[in-house]
């Protein structure tokens, strides 16, 4: 009897996944009118790309269970950045790389940072322990195995580097936790062998040699084209003198920021009596502004001058960004304690009840 017991739980943690993919086919019709609107389209065509990528290394019901996983991650952020009013789009997934959200709008201070970082490894850790709570019910070695790397996949998330999810808590928490994350890094490359991961962690180490290093000794000035038309029709008309193609000439500018942060730049032009705006990649110090191609073209059966601007600039950053009352860094840095000591522990759990290798 025990072992008819044990086999009709086994049976039945497979049961539960197979039930799952019968009510999947059975909304069907469903789904098919989802993928119809296009905020849902893409990221359900690219979990299904990353379930049938993740399939090709591991059985396929593997692959649909870490890519849930994955999801449940996902969504955390997504509530997270609800709850405070941070537009998102929704989760797009990369085989192989995981899956991301972006920001519609960027985060007001550090406390915002490290919250919706904080909404991932907690609802993802709430969505292994589910596992794990039907491996230890099913006595299911490979429920036991997905739940094993679910709460792996929080702890890594943990680990102070951007763009990793510890990395941004640690905005809140204290920035010296990037320091601990260089050096953790380079234990978890050893350990884990991973190209993707290396490549995280050389890109992180070189941001930081950049923003702490690099920029105490000169300030680095970047450029970016921006394109302006110009209509010259009644230009010409009036006897405006229309430069040719090689003028250049430094224009005066004006710079504001709306309420979501955005940068714009105008631009002035007397001499042709124009004003013309455009948008900055990231909030910046503007250096300059100069013209550096003209071409006269038509648009819409009009002449038009295309004017090619080159806008130097540094990046501005703001150190009050990262100002974070001591109570609530106190608050964060224990909640990172515990999250990462509850996700190790049942990592050791699932060790311990399930027999997965460490």
């Amino acid at each position: 009897m025990p072992e008819q017991k044990q086999e009709k739980k086994n049976t039945g943690a497979w049961g539960w996944l197979g039930s799952g993919a019968v009510l999947l086919l059975l909304k069907g019709k469903a789904i098919i009118s989802l993928l119809k609107l296009g905020k849902i389209a893409g990221p359900l065509i690219s979990m299904m790309v990353s379930i049938w990528a993740y399939a090709l290394i591991s059985p396929w019901e593997f692959a649909v269970g870490f890519v849930a996983l994955l999801f449940v991650h996902e969504i955390g952020h997504v509530i997270a950045a609800k709850r405070i009013g941070l537009p998102v789009s929704a989760p797009l997934f990369i085989p192989f790389m995981g899956a991301l959200i972006t920001m519609k709008q960027q985060p007001l201070d550090a406390r915002q940072e490290a919250y919706v970082a904080f909404g991932g490894p907690i609802l993802g850790s709430m969505g292994a322990a589910v596992v794990f709570g039907a491996a230890y019910y099913y006595h299911s070695p490979f429920l036991y195995s997905l739940a094993y790397v679910g709460f792996f996949l929080n702890l890594i998330n943990l680990l102070p580097i951007h763009p990793l999810d510890g990395g941004r808590i640690a905005t809140a928490v204290t920035r010296w936790l990037w320091l601990v994350g260089l050096v953790g890094g380079l234990a978890v490359i050893i350990y884990l062998k991973s190209i993707l991961f290396s490549i995280i962690w050389v890109m992180f180490a070189y941001d930081m040699y950049k923003k702490y290093i690099s920029r105490r000794t000169k300030q680095q000035m970047h450029t970016v084209l921006k394109s302006f038309l110009i209509p010259i029709e009644d230009l010409q008309e009036q006897g405006y003198l229309i430069p040719g193609p090689e003028h250049k000439r430094e224009l005066p500018y004006t710079t504001y920021s709306d309420l979501n942060r955005q940068q714009f730049v105008g631009v002035r032009w007397d001499n042709l009596d124009y004003y013309g705006t455009t948008t900055m990649p990231v909030q910046s110090l503007i250096g300059k502004v100069r013209i550096v191609q003209l071409d006269q073209m038509y648009v819409d059966a009009r002449l038009h001058l295309k004017m090619q601007c080159e806008i130097s600039f540094t990046v501005y950053d703001n150190d009050k960004y990262y100002e974070v009352p001591a109570a609530v860094r106190w608050r964060y840095g224990a909640a990172y304690l515990v999250l990462a000591g509850f996700l190790g522990g049942m990592m050791y759990l699932v060790h311990v009840v399930g027999n997965v290798n460490l």
